[in-house]
């Protein structure tokens, strides 16, 4: 079903755009990280791997709300990282929308570094191996054979963190609150037009708005994960 864009009113129209600005940014900023990450976890045995996969894999399980309020304790600004961003180079994150991007961020952070991770455990490290021995470096292989043969990984990783950062509500009211036209985005615009007497018509358009967007994210990804691939014929 076609959702009418022309219904949404200006309220509406903004927590759209914040919403993609936050997933977008979220999901930019998370990807070399868990790139990083996902190599180390597919490629290198270490003492206390088993911790990093811990860490990695909480915000998947914790309550969002848990994640947000340690995201609020750590990052305001008298925070042991929020007082240093906040005294030393002027920013603040909390009850902003950097703080819902760092919030959506952390609770997709898993979904990305799961799929980049599987990806590199299906390249065959002897690829790897003979370039370095035809001279190339560590990074030089990673760069040139590694990561492009996981770009199908990279890019499923990124679209699962978008879309899930499209709909992250929990962790994000607890670190950026609620503020229109800098902080709702459209999860939290649903829950405050869903609490007003006459605010369900908004809702459910924002619903309908939610819906197309996470399926836009799902089918670009099988798109592209189609048309990338080798194995896949017209």
């Amino acid at each position: 079903m076609e959702l009418p864009l022309a219904l949404l009113n200006s309220t509406e129209w903004t927590a759209l755009r914040l919403s993609l600005q936050v997933a977008l940014c979220s999901a930019l900023f998370s990807l070399p990280i868990a790139i990083v990450a996902a190599y180390g976890l597919a490629r290198f045995e270490f003492p206390g791997k088993w911790l990093l996969q811990v860490v990695v894999d909480l915000p998947l399980v914790l309550p969002p709300v848990v994640t947000g309020y340690l995201l609020l304790v750590t990052f305001a600004p008298r925070g042991p990282i929020g007082s240093i961003l906040h005294d030393v180079f002027g920013i603040r994150i909390v009850f902003t929308w950097l703080g819902a991007a760092l919030a959506s961020a952390v609770v997709s952070f898993p979904l990305m570094v799961r799929a980049i991770r599987l990806a590199f455990q299906g390249v065959d490290p002897r690829y790897e191996m003979a370039a370095r021995s035809l001279g190339a470096g560590h990074l030089r292989a990673f760069f040139t054979v590694a990561l492009p043969l996981a770009r199908r990984g990279v890019i499923a990783g990124f679209m699962l963190a978008f879309a899930r950062s499209l709909g992250e509500f929990g962790a994000t009211i607890m670190v950026a609150g609620n503020i229109e036209g800098r902080t709702r985005t459209i999860p939290l615009a649903i829950y405050t037009f869903a609490n007003q007497p006459d605010g369900m018509a908004a809702a459910w358009r924002l619903v309908g708005l939610s819906i197309l967007l996470a399926a836009a994210a799902l089918v670009t990804n099988e798109w592209l994960e189609r048309r990338r691939s080798p194995d896949v014929r017209a």
